[in-house]
């Protein structure tokens, strides 16, 4: 139930709208790297100096006007410069909703294409996330035409939760794929809802593109995940330069330092922008022990968590109410 809450409350959008005149202070400033792109740099060289990668993702969702698109591709286009000019270890991550996908397919295209396109001429990987289904097909179609226009710096995400996950796990063999278990509500007719099932097939699709597959990015907070991984690429001798593991920036900052220094390639998720809502809201879904995060960085060490989790209902309900 308090899955579903938070996925209910990252689809609002009004909540969205009224979260951004608060900043970053309900707390998200644990897990989103600022609100510009100069305060996430800082953020992606204090991570390179560790030894860790990052896939930066300009925040941004509802997006219902070519104008809004516009703006988002602007300013990916200007990450993309900022990680030449800086030379960052570092590649894209943009979700097609934000660039037109919801508006007019060929104009999401031909915005995502200008983004592949320039990210090319310098090196730059850009990665399509993967959104909720009804937009699974088109995102799959867009990879498949840049894929075909000879651009081989493009890749996408598969969800574990999917029925159909191993078969485009297969399809994807020569693309570099993150793969996460999925952190939107799905209807059983198209997703695994129990958890134990989740994670049998997000093992399968892992060890599948990790067994055929280019080079895999393995997204996931989970211990023994992780540690499945470790066996498995040992006992079939999978390179270490194969594969990645990526976690989410802010969140088991330790277990990111400790994977980098036991010699795996790690690479951080790192989110930026003053549209930080819904983003944080599917983080808190996804393991809702992350809301001790928000708790801490709003209340005292020592507030008993049931009194932060109210406390933050109630700010979150004071939103609300302030937009009615």
């Amino acid at each position: 139930m308090l899955r579903d809450f938070f996925i209910g409350l990252s689809e609002n959008q009004l909540l969205n709208t009224a979260a951004q005149k608060y900043g970053l202070q309900l707390g998200a400033q644990q897990v989103v790297a600022g609100t510009n792109i100069a305060e996430m740099m800082e953020s992606v060289k204090e991570l390179n100096q560790a030894g860790i990668s990052c896939t930066i993702d300009n925040l941004g969702e509802f997006v219902f006007e070519k104008s809004e698109a516009i703006k988002a591709k602007e300013q990916i286009l200007a990450v993309v410069d900022a990680i030449r000019e800086q030379q960052a270890d570092a590649h894209i991550s943009l979700k097609p909703s934000q660039l037109g996908l919801d508006i007019d397919y060929d104009f999401c295209k031909q915005q995502i294409k200008e983004i592949v396109d320039k990210a090319s001429k310098d090196d730059i990987f850009v990665n399509m996330d993967m959104e909720n289904y009804p937009r699974l097909e088109s995102t799959l179609r867009l990879l498949d035409e840049l894929k075909e226009n000879g651009y081989t710096n493009i890749g996408t995400v598969l969800q574990a939760y999917f029925h159909r996950a191993l078969d485009d796990t297969r399809k994807y063999h020569d693309t570099r794929i993150r793969l996460v278990k999925g952190a939107y509500k799905e209807s059983s007719d198209v997703a695994y809802q129990d958890k134990q099932a989740i994670d049998a097939n997000y093992i399968q699709i892992i060890e599948e593109h990790l067994l055929h597959g280019t080079y895999t990015s393995i997204a996931t907070h989970d211990d023994k995940i992780i540690d499945h991984v470790k066996q498995f690429v040992k006992a079939h001798d999978i390179p270490l330069d194969q594969f990645e593991f990526q976690m989410l920036y802010g969140f088991r900052k330790d277990l990111q330092l400790s994977l980098a220094n036991e010699g795996y390639r790690f690479c951080t998720y790192v989110p930026f922008g003053e549209d930080w809502y819904g983003y944080f809201m599917r983080r808190l879904a996804e393991r809702p022990q992350n809301m001790n995060l928000m708790v801490k960085q709003v209340f005292n060490k020592k507030t008993n968590t049931m009194i932060g989790l109210a406390a933050g209902a109630f700010v979150l309900g004071r939103l609300t109410k302030r937009r009615k």
